[in-house]
């Protein structure tokens, strides 16, 4: 649980103070490494919040990132039901 919360604390930070790509590789690796980590969709939602505007080529809707990374969070949870391997 303190490795959870630590986890959402550098997403936090990286998201305010670092570049987009890094908190992108942290958020999708959060999601991978905890079950259903619905923090990094909140703060996607924060960062467009924040820094999104409007893309032409995604119909002009401005949170994209909170978009995505929802859609992946569901899929990631979806394979890894799939893959795990009972004995």
């Amino acid at each position: 649980m303190v490795f959870r919360i630590l986890a959402f604390l550098i997403l936090i930070l990286s998201i305010l103070f670092m570049p987009f790509w890094l908190s992108l590789i942290l958020g999708l690796a959060g999601m991978a490494y905890f079950s259903f980590f619905w923090e990094s969709v909140v703060l996607f939602l924060l960062s467009d919040l924040l820094y999104g505007t409007q893309e032409i080529k995604f119909y002009n809707i401005y949170f994209v990132s909170f978009i995505i990374s929802a859609i992946v969070l569901i899929l990631i949870e979806l394979l890894k039901k799939k893959i795990r391997v009972s004995k």
